[in-house]
């Protein structure tokens, strides 16, 4: 059996045989920290039955109106998931969208020179280019 002191989160092995039905205290080996231990019972005891049913039809009818009850619960579920998924995945798609476009304004614009050196007719794109962008951000400031 291996258990886990609460302190520091080490492991040890213990033989079952030598904690007691009671419990008892333990004492971590590497923080010094004692703490009380007892065996809990892992099997979960079953439900009760709150109500009663009583029909005609035969335990075996109930449980398969039960299981496909179950069954078009989790597939609309499932389709609705679809459908939340989809809206999400498109705005999600839009961020990253967005977020590389900013991304690569900010590095033509840092390497602007380098690039102008390189290729001498890039340079009245770049201008336009920026010009466009400035009177986008006006556009949009006078939105407000």
């Amino acid at each position: 059996m291996i258990i886990v002191c609460p302190n520091c989160k080490k492991q040890f092995k213990i033989n079952p045989s030598q904690i007691p039905s009671e419990g008892r205290d333990l004492k971590c080996g590497s923080c010094n920290y004692v703490w009380f231990y007892k065996i809990e019972d892992k099997k979960p005891k079953p439900l009760p039955l709150k109500e009663n049913i009583i029909n005609n039809k035969g335990p075996s009818i109930i449980v398969e109106e039960k299981i496909g009850q179950i069954t078009k619960t989790k597939q609309s579920l499932s389709q609705n998931k679809i459908m939340k998924n989809t809206s999400g995945k498109f705005f999600s798609y839009l961020v990253v969208l967005i977020i590389s476009f900013v991304a690569l304004i900010i590095l033509v614009d840092t390497l602007k020179t380098p690039l102008m050196n390189v290729f001498p007719g890039l340079e009245l794109i770049l201008f336009n280019l920026f010009e466009i962008l400035k009177d986008i951000k006006l556009f949009i400031i006078d939105l407000y």
